[in-house]
């Protein structure tokens, strides 16, 4: 069985882009969002790490570090990067995980022989800044991801951590939030103001500020 939501994300020491690294010495009590790649060089890797790359100011504003992986070596990832960064005018300058010997990828589930190959999938796991494992997501190799909802996924969870709701269906940064089933309708009101009691068990309010 891999990794599941509330499980302690291992730790390893891997080569990168950026030096060796201790996983959880790296992440440093941040969010991190660690995703894998197939392979260095291929047309949907190359959009998905310069989105990433695109989105550096969305990752700081959240204090999450992003953090790629595949199976290629330092010297393959160095050798792609001027690619990345000039096919989505971008820089690259978060970590890519070197994994030839797959020893990540399989500490973390990543390697799904049935997709056809040994080359890890599309995986994403969000892990906060206590090292828990807070969000899994797992893509085939040939459709690429949605890192805007990765981002809308990091604002929920940081968002229901911080106060007590819940977050409805396509909730974005802003939109009104739903009252847990087990907070009364008085206590929401004396905790959030107004309350939207759609029924008795679906109750909105205005999402809280930071």
């Amino acid at each position: 069985m891999g990794l599941q939501l509330g499980d302690i994300a291992p730790d390893f020491t891997a080569d990168t882009t950026a030096g060796e690294i201790g996983f959880r010495e790296w992440k440093s009590g941040s969010w991190a969002v660690l995703f894998s790649h197939p392979a260095d060089f291929t047309p949907v890797c190359t959009t998905e790490l310069g989105r990433v790359a695109q989105l550096k100011a969305e990752w700081a504003a959240r204090g999450a570090k992003p953090i790629a992986l595949s199976v290629d070596s330092v010297a393959d990832h160095n050798n792609w990067i001027p690619d990345i960064d000039a096919v989505n005018e971008t820089t690259v300058d978060y970590p890519i995980i070197a994994d030839p010997d797959k020893k990540v990828a399989e500490l973390y589930g990543m390697i799904h022989p049935n997709e056809g190959d040994t080359s890890s999938v599309r995986s994403v796991f969000i892990i906060d800044p206590a090292d828990k494992v807070r969000l899994t997501l797992t893509y085939p190799k040939s459709v690429g991801r949605n890192f805007d909802e990765i981002l809308r996924a990091l604002d929920a969870l940081q968002l229901t951590d911080r106060a007590a709701v819940s977050t409805p269906v396509d909730w974005r940064k802003g939109d009104r939030v739903i009252v847990p089933p087990t907070v009364s309708t008085e206590d929401a009101k004396a905790k959030f103001g107004d309350v939207d009691e759609v029924k008795p068990y679906l109750r909105f309010v205005a999402a809280p500020e930071a």
